[in-house]
């Protein structure tokens, strides 16, 4: 069976701060309890559920928990191999990635994108051809943040609890669009950087590249942390980047050791858009721009604006993870990135960024020419 649900209620987290975590992890499904109220409405909508549920006993499942062990997400993903004969029209004969069941309980912290990303990432780690999800039409919201990332409606499934919608990703055609053919980073024809970021920062907003060496509990339930997209605030002239070039997030040393060893190269991100100060109309336009997508607080943010009089903002969104991070060293010593000048903004050569790509143990297909 499948199942998509996607509830909302509103809180006051989304301009950053201190807030209850929510962590999203794997488990196994007979470690939940179906008496918890988190499953009636799949319970009411589907009456197959509870045997659905107990034959998925010992099947991975990622859940999304607060501090206190409330259950407040649910996501179940199938591999398939062959063509999809359960909906109408049936689907190619590929290897698909089935959303099977995806509830998320919003608190206005955009965990839904949080939650789509690990769906692209366990695609692509598993090398498949496309995704697929049913949906009930009554979840609009939940079907605009598929079709955001390149999700088209390609049929119907009908079962015993009524029709849903088929909406349906191919990972093998792309449409030159950023963000629908999310997270490919397409490199043809665009340039290439390494940007520095604070360890104090660096993980709050690119939650899935934390150093092992970081505590989970930093990672926490805001809009900045969840959301693909980020925003970068600097001096530094960041509008020597274009939009579609790719960034290098390098996280600078913790100063518990040296540089050499401590700061590293992590992540991979997309530029979408380049500001200035003077781009805005005023703060509050400011302000409504990068505060659901900034780790600085609204007070923070209205001191960046009031007081510098050269501000640069970077709109991004958030590729790719490395699985090894590459330290300043071997960025020096084996991608050939010399010391100087400064790392703050640096241009990268494309045969460097192909380095770092590989020294990242970046899955090859992500990149496109």
């Amino acid at each position: 069976m499948t199942a998509a649900n996607q509830s909302k209620s509103c809180d006051n987290s989304q301009l950053g701060g201190s807030v209850a975590g929510r962590q999203l992890r794997l488990t196994k499904f007979r470690d939940l309890r179906l008496s918890d109220p988190f499953f009636d409405s799949l319970k009411s909508a589907y009456v197959e559920f509870a045997d659905w549920f107990a034959r998925k006993a010992d099947t991975d499942v990622y859940v999304v928990e607060d501090d206190a062990a409330v259950l407040s997400g649910m996501i179940y993903l199938k591999p398939e191999q062959g063509a999809v004969s359960d909906v109408t029209p049936p689907l190619a004969d590929l290897k698909w990635l089935k959303v099977g069941t995806l509830k998320i309980e919003g608190r206005g912290t955009k965990l839904g994108e949080r939650v789509l990303k690990k769906i692209f990432d366990t695609a692509i780690d598993e090398n498949m051809d496309g995704i697929y999800v049913t949906i009930f039409d009554v979840h609009e919201d939940l079907i605009r943040l598929f079709e955001r990332y390149g999700f088209q409606r390609v049929g119907t499934k009908t079962t015993q609890s009524g029709e849903e919608l088929v909406y349906a990703r191919r990972l093998d055609q792309f449409s030159g669009d950023m963000i629908s053919d999310y997270p490919f980073v397409h490199i043809a024809g665009k340039k290439a950087w390494l940007l520095a970021v604070y360890p104090e920062y660096h993980t709050q907003l690119l939650p899935d590249s934390i150093l092992k060496n970081e505590p989970r509990e930093i990672v926490r339930d805001v809009s900045h942390t969840n959301t693909i997209h980020k925003v970068y605030i600097g001096k530094i002239p960041l509008t020597r980047m274009s939009p579609g070039d790719a960034v290098v997030i390098y996280r600078t040393t913790d100063h518990q050791g040296p540089a050499f060893y401590r700061s590293v190269a992590s992540s991979i991100c997309i530029v979408e858009e380049i500001r200035r100060k003077r781009d805005f109309a005023n703060i509050e336009a400011f302000l409504e721009y990068t505060a659901p997508h900034s780790v600085f607080t609204e007070d923070e943010l209205r001191d960046q604006y009031v007081e510098s009089p050269r501000l640069y903002v970077a709109r991004m969104t958030y590729n790719v993870a490395f699985n090894r991070r590459i330290t300043r060293g071997r960025l020096i010593e084996e991608a050939h990135v010399t010391a100087q000048p400064r790392w703050d903004l640096r241009e990268l050569t494309s045969t460097q960024f192909r380095d770092i790509v590989e020294m990242g143990d970046v899955n090859a297909r992500i990149v496109i020419d």
